[in-house]
């Protein structure tokens, strides 16, 4: 009854700009990464077991929730961040569909074509939605079992090293030179669209939220189900991980792999099989960007609906949420061929634009579920509420190390360094102000204020 929202969850955590960060981690780190994607989904899981709390209990979603809480102001700058990390990982989910189309096609459809087949998900999304949302399910556990029988696939033909694997997964090593791959896996684990997404799929079960048993119930079986399906995805990532750590990690050309040319690498490298290892490599990344363009569809008009709490027909919505996507998509594709580096580093950037939005989706959150007025009975205790700010602090620290990265390394020129200082420090005070509202003395300062107002 309750098994499907979890799992599309799940394909957030498998769309290529995971495969993406994947690869490189793979072929630039080797296996010393794989520590950090165990856990940088086991902090994914915690966070998006607190959104179906959310949606499970309130029976409204994130973003449904911001928009009462929030003032105006706050509303819409929350909005934007996050219709801004959406465009962001649409354009890797598009492009890389449109590369595997590419890839599958031999060449007969260019880059922008295939971009804009995979546009026209939309619409079929509409259709499968119209058909009962157990239909949609249905469809995304073939695109996840398609995805974890192509990487298995690859994972057979590699033959990774065992031993190398296993103190990959248990002890965590890092160094200066890996840290973008390391920023890259964690941006794409965690990423803030689906934190909104999944308050809201677990509503499509019918609860009765007059009865606390039965609340407990569903949330004690989304947890089951989230589990199993983010511990196939964790296992799908390690496949692609492990594959490109076996096959490029200490050669000249890992630097230079990347979601264009990665296929043809591998055919280079293991030959023809049973089966050419390029088009079992497309097929999984078909797979992946298909099913995510769609989630990501889905998502758009939760996050649009509700911030702005608009009320459109569903194909209107879906064509504006697919149009802020595909339009920024095109030019890309247009702009750079797919054997074009600079592709590739788009896409690492675009990982790194997740992690700096993740904070606009996962404050709010715990503020929220935090709070007895808004859950209930069901707010979070006080033991799961500094595991998931330690979660939270963490991701802020990384975001600290990237800003101060970009200005050593890209701020040059007296405007342009202002511009950037201005705009951080802006990042930095609504950080502040959202994690603020979560911090007793607030609450005590408001108190003082309405009795001084009173006297």
């Amino acid at each position: 009854m309750f098994t499907g929202p979890g799992f599309l969850m799940s394909i957030a955590f498998l769309d290529p700009g995971n495969i993406e960060g994947d690869l490189q981690a793979g072929a630039i780190a080797g296996y010393s990464l794989l520590w950090l994607l165990m856990w940088a989904t086991a902090m994914g899981l915690l966070i998006q077991l607190l959104s179906a709390r959310l949606g499970v209990a309130t029976g409204r979603h994130l973003a449904e929730i911001c928009r009462v809480e929030y003032p105006n102001w706050a509303r819409i700058l929350l909005w934007l961040m996050a219709e801004l990390a959406l465009i962001g990982a649409d354009i890797q989910e598009v492009i890389g569909s449109a590369i595997a189309i590419k890839i599958l096609s031999n060449g007969i459809f260019p880059l922008w074509s295939g971009v804009l087949i995979t546009a026209a998900d939309c619409f079929i999304f509409l259709i499968l939605e119209n058909y009962g949302v157990r239909k949609l399910e249905a469809v995304f556990a073939v695109l996840i079992a398609t995805m974890a029988l192509s990487f298995a696939w690859m994972f057979g033909e590699a033959k990774p090293y065992g031993v190398e694997l296993l103190v990959g997964l248990l002890i965590p090593k890092l160094s200066s030179k890996t840290i973008q791959q390391a920023v890259g896996l964690v941006g794409g684990i965690i990423m803030p669209h689906n934190v909104f997404l999944y308050s809201a799929l677990v509503q499509s079960r019918e609860i009765d939220h007059s009865n606390r048993g039965k609340i407990q119930e569903a949330l004690n079986y989304y947890t089951i189900e989230s589990s199993v399906a983010l511990f196939i995805s964790f296992m799908i990532n390690l496949f692609v991980t492990a594959v490109f750590a076996k096959a490029f990690y200490g050669t000249t050309i890992a630097s230079t792999i990347g979601l264009t040319n990665a296929g043809y690498y591998l055919q280079e490298k293991y030959g023809d099989g049973l089966l050419p290892i390029l088009y079992i490599w497309a097929i999984g990344l078909l797979a992946a960007g298909q099913s995510s363009t769609i989630t990501g569809t889905y998502a758009g008009q939760f996050i649009m609906g509700g911030f702005l709490n608009m009320r459109l027909k569903k194909w209107m919505r879906s064509l504006i949420t697919r149009s802020c996507a595909i339009i920024p998509t095109i030019i890309v594709a247009l702009f750079f061929d797919s054997s074009d580096d600079t592709l590739d580093v788009l896409n690492e950037w675009l990982n790194v634009l997740q992690s700096v939005q993740i904070p606009f989706a996962v404050i709010p959150l715990l503020c929220f579920v935090s709070k007895e007025e808004i859950m209930g009975t069901f707010k979070i205790g006080l033991l799961l509420k500094v595991a998931a700010w330690l979660v939270a602090g963490l991701i802020m620290v990384i975001n600290g190390y990237l800003l101060l990265d970009f200005y050593m390394t890209e701020v040059d020129g007296v405007l342009v360094t202002l511009i950037v200082f201005i705009i951080t420090t802006g990042y930095v005070v609504f950080i502040v102000y959202l994690v603020s509202r979560d911090i007793p003395f607030s609450s005590w300062f408001k108190s003082k204020n309405d009795e001084r107002l009173v006297n």
